[in-house]
């Protein structure tokens, strides 16, 4: 028992009886009192973020700024496949394919509840967007990856017989037993497909950011004009075909941007 009374004329205040069950209930009382005043502590206070694991405010900030990037990779992916798609209906004489018919077949699926005005309003804001885009860049083309941070696929693995001369040989020959494999560098879509005097069995893709691959003197050809291709998928064997040959290997030219690069600053043979 616990009893209150004055210091001086010893007077009794009070009492208080201290059983086993009053404590048990008070020291409960004060642990869920010390919990609250921890998490309140930790949920509306600045200390949350000293919690192993917990994002920050720059945490937060590069998620939204990776999920940002994350959304516009996306966008460009679907509009190279519909650039391929229409390139391949083009060459076989079919119908192109338009951005208002995909949306409506609800191929971008996070479209497929908003309305029709919604669209419209959003598709002329990315219009405009990409007008001044063009309209204010240095070179006036669009914006795609640098050839520079591309990955290219070895179209053959050889011995580079005669290197690169943008005047005079704009090009790299790669010696290779005959019928070995030629494959694709990177994704896109087979332009040309045939013969040519000179250059003998030739074919020629067109890949996504202005680039052009062109593999010559070859001994058969595997694709046809209008096929999709990806990186690494075989297109021809190796040959001596044309009258511009002296032996069985590749003639690989690089083009980018209507010019002619060598393919040995961004593949290894």
């Amino acid at each position: 028992m616990v009893t209150l009374s004055d210091g001086e004329s010893h007077k009794h205040i009070s009492s208080f009886k201290f059983t086993k069950t009053v404590a048990l209930v008070a020291a409960i009382t004060a642990g869920v009192v010390i919990i609250a005043v921890i998490y309140c502590a930790i949920a509306f206070t600045p200390l949350r973020v000293t919690i192993p694991g917990y994002p920050d405010s720059h945490s937060r900030k590069d998620a939204i700024t990776n999920a940002i990037k994350i959304d516009s990779l996306e966008s460009l992916i679907t509009r190279w496949e519909l650039y391929s798609e229409n390139l391949s209906r083009v060459v076989a004489g079919e119908e192109i394919v338009s951005l208002d018919s995909l949306v409506k077949e609800g191929r971008a699926k996070y479209l497929k509840n908003k309305s029709l005005e919604e669209l419209g309003k959003q598709d002329s804001i990315l219009r405009e967007t990409v007008r001044e885009e063009e309209e204010f860049s240095l070179n006036g083309s669009q914006r795609d990856l640098p050839i520079e941070g591309r990955h290219f696929f070895t179209p053959l693995l050889g011995v580079i017989t005669q290197g690169f001369d943008r005047v005079n040989h704009p090009a790299v020959d790669i010696a290779a037993p005959e019928s070995s494999v030629v494959k694709a560098v990177l994704e896109g879509t087979v332009v040309f497909s045939g013969w040519s005097e000179e250059s003998g069995y030739t074919i020629q893709i067109q890949h996504p950011g202005d680039l052009i691959s062109s593999y010559r003197h070859n001994m058969k050809l595997l694709k046809d004009v209008g096929d999709r291709v990806s990186a690494g998928t075989p297109v021809s064997l190796v040959g001596n075909t044309g009258s511009l040959t002296t032996g069985d290997h590749l003639h690989f030219e690089l083009w980018h941007d209507g010019k002619a690069v060598n393919p040995t600053d961004y593949i290894s043979f």
